[in-house]
């Protein structure tokens, strides 16, 4: 490789993690808008994004919702341990109809998955505990959120991948 395509490779990789800053940042960015932040013709962006999606670096687009307007301001953690260890893995199938549940990550420590929850009420969320725990057969630990202060922060490129 010479020493132009490997600052050209660089550059590549420089300019695709702006175009996934800017996208990072508004969603519903034009491009034009992003051509203008990245110094490409508005064609070049659109190639660039659409070589983006088809890597998978860029998944989708969704919106910014503000979950206490849409009815469901109560939000809390909830960490789930089988009741049996021998019992399959499969919680997040289990737990996969249960629309309250945003979130559900594998975790290393004590627990085996932490999931994150939006319900209306208090009552709501005691529901969805038991709910929880009849569907996958599970210990639960729940920690409500009080305030957030950011969360859904835009994603920055450590390594590009090439």
């Amino acid at each position: 490789m010479s020493d132009g395509s490997v600052r050209r490779a660089r550059l590549d990789d420089t300019v695709d993690a702006a175009i996934v800053r800017e996208i990072s940042l508004d969603a519903r960015a034009t491009l034009a808008h992003l051509s203008e932040k990245v110094g490409l013709s508005v064609s070049a962006v659109q190639s660039r994004l659409r070589r983006l999606e088809a890597r998978g670096i860029v998944r989708g687009y969704r919106p910014v919702l503000d979950a206490e307007a849409l009815g469901r301001p109560l939000a809390a953690f909830v960490e789930i341990t089988p009741l049996d260890p021998a019992q399959p893995d499969n919680a997040p199938e289990l737990l996969a109809h249960l629309s309250a549940i945003e979130a559900c990550h594998s975790v290393a420590g004590d627990a085996a998955y932490m999931l994150f929850v939006r319900v209306p009420t208090p009552r709501d969320l005691e529901t969805l505990i038991r709910d929880i725990r009849a569907a996958a057969q599970v210990n639960t630990r729940t920690t409500i959120v009080l305030q957030t202060f950011f969360e859904a922060r835009p994603i920055e490129p450590a390594d590009f991948p090439a």
